[in-house]
């Protein structure tokens, strides 16, 4: 052990994990967490936004203790794995006389931080891409049948995590291109598709949901130069704090000596490049690049090693940084340290305002796969996202949780009501209005769908299949057909009712697992910048569900 980390390191490393496993326990849930904690209840292969990895982290950490720990502990273990990666992916035979500066560089790291505790995507990501390059780095010096084994379940696991884990790969494998005639490295590949395959035959199962929602059904809007390319590039600083210009002249000044720190540079700008391209279409979120922090710590590492200047002002703005981020830590825990901002990790006593008010009935909140989860996680009490045509689907549209709720009494939650049977306000001062239904009863899982990528709207008496997952029987006296037209963005425009006609007069409802077809003529927007349409299906009275992908209008 001494062979490989110095005493000092073991400290320090001591000194993190305990650090994150207190800051874990005392900080309240964010409500992405929530969401996946909401995963890690219906373990599965896969779910609507993301692979199951995050779920598996969180079943584990529930294991041993509940509330946020139950969530968050094997976070903080992978993040002292990651930490120990780096440390081993160093070759200088100084590094040990810097160790404080290693720790120092690591800790300014704003998402490296953050991710050392919270439980997302990003966290086995990180863990998962530092434990990939560094089996690349004993492997392209010495290949064997081993290393293949286990690059190709390193490989696995980074898709486990996210998807954004195939620009890891694709970029190290550019970065060598003599691993196209290697046959271990072929061997890896196959190993990483098979033990991907369950993830594969969920989302064949699952008709792509994740793939067609990432990439076809995810809301955007006109680019804006501020929002999209500007704040990537803001982005970029956030991720680094005040040692940004370090890290990144570090990057610029890297000549590769071999094949590993070629990957490194090749991933760093890669992923650079490719968001940079993607902002000119999308606003990219901060933690997509969250991946720079692995190769970018050791190239910023390596450089202050042999730098004593850029050493001096590194440990002036690292110490900065640290005040800074010990504040924040603190603050995420006690609000009042920056009482004028409050941020989601303050938010949760609402579900216990709300908990006080309805009791064990279980609870409906529109739009919002956020507070579903959240309300269970501090309650223990049944949830659900039922989400409409203004809003998304999500894991709450494809999972059994709508079943678990039918002919129940409910209490019913909306922020866009004025009026209701009761109502509670957040500490951000939004007021939401609830009221109870005896009888809920929804249909958000019937579909809509034609055969054809591309609608006509002239075209008179079209064809439009109705299929009824559902065990029962739905009378079509509770249900209201409507289509949503929206502009190339995907962004909801216009809605309207769409009458119909049915093939046969005696069908007077959709049967059980079959399809209904019914005749349309598709009423005329009243604005010309619509470009798609959704089917949108209203049951007793409810907001229009989301019952069809968008598909294109004919121009």
């Amino acid at each position: 052990m001494k062979k490989y980390f110095p005493k000092t390191f073991l400290y320090f490393l001591l000194a993190w994990l305990l650090l994150n496993i207190v800051q874990s326990a005392f900080t309240g849930i964010i409500y992405d967490e929530a969401y996946y904690w909401y995963y890690s209840q219906q373990m599965a292969w896969g779910y609507f936004d993301h692979p199951p990895m995050v779920a598996l982290l969180i079943k584990l950490s529930g294991f041993f203790f509940h509330g946020e720990l139950g969530v968050r502990l094997f976070s903080t273990f992978l993040s002292a794995g990651s930490v120990l990666l780096l440390w081993l992916m160093i070759d200088a035979k100084e590094k040990n006389k810097y160790v404080p500066h290693f720790f120092l560089l690591l800790f300014s790291m704003a998402l490296f931080n953050a991710y050392g505790f919270l439980t997302l995507p990003d966290t086995p990501l990180l863990f998962f891409t530092a434990l990939f390059l560094y089996l690349y780095k004993k492997f392209v010096a010495q290949p064997n049948w081993l290393l293949s084994l286990a690059l190709g379940l390193a490989m696995a696991a980074l898709m486990y995590s996210k998807y954004h884990a195939v620009l890891v790969i694709v970029f190290v494998i550019l970065s060598n291109l003599k691993l196209l005639k290697s046959v271990y490295a072929w061997v890896a590949v196959v190993i990483a598709l098979g033990a991907f395959s369950p993830h594969f035959l969920w989302l064949y199962a699952h008709d792509f949901v994740t793939i067609k929602y990432h990439i076809l059904e995810r809301p955007n809007h006109a680019y804006d130069f501020a929002e999209f390319t500007l704040g990537y590039l803001l982005n970029l600083i956030a991720n680094f704090g005040l040692l940004f210009p370090f890290v990144y002249w570090a990057l610029f000044k890297l000549k590769p000596k071999d094949a590993f720190e070629r990957a490194l540079q090749f991933l760093s700008y890669g992923v650079i490049l490719f968001f940079f391209i993607s902002s000119f279409q999308k606003r990219t979120q901060t933690q997509w690049v969250i991946v720079l922090c692995i190769p970018l710590a050791i190239i910023a590492f390596n450089y202050l090693i042999t730098h004593a200047k850029s050493r001096k002002w590194m440990k002036n703005l690292g110490l900065a940084s640290l005040v800074l981020l010990c504040y924040a830590r603190l603050w995420l825990v006690f609000q009042p340290l920056l009482p004028f901002l409050v941020f989601e990790t303050h938010e949760y006593p609402w579900s216990q305002q709300l908990h006080a008010i309805v009791g064990d009935t279980p609870v409906v909140f529109e739009n919002s796969y956020r507070r579903a989860p959240m309300y269970s996680f501090y309650t223990g009490e049944t949830a659900f996202s039922l989400n409409n045509l203004h809003y998304r689907r999500n894991q709450y549209s494809i999972d059994s949780s709508e079943a678990k709720l039918q002919g129940k009494k409910v209490a019913y939650i909306t922020l866009y009501a004025n009026k209701g049977d009761f109502t509670y306000t957040t500490n951000k001062n939004k007021t939401f209005y609830g009221w109870y239904i005896d009888n809920f009863e929804s249909y958000r899982k019937l579909l809509c769908t034609v055969d054809t990528d591309i609608i006509d709207l002239n075209q008179p008496n079209q064809i439009v299949k109705v299929y009824n997952p559902y065990k029962e029987r739905i009378p079509l006296h509770k249900l209201t057909f409507n289509v949503g037209y929206l502009n190339k963005y995907k962004k909801l425009k216009e809605k309207l009712p769409l009458p119909f006609t049915l093939q046969s007069d005696s069908e007077r409802e959709l049967r059980p697992k079959d399809t209904t077809y019914i005749q349309v003529n598709f009423p005329k927007p009243s604005r010309d910048d619509i470009e798609y349409l959704k089917f949108s299906i209203s049951e007793n009275g409810l907001l229009m569900g989301i019952n069809s992908p968008s598909i294109k209008i004919k121009e």
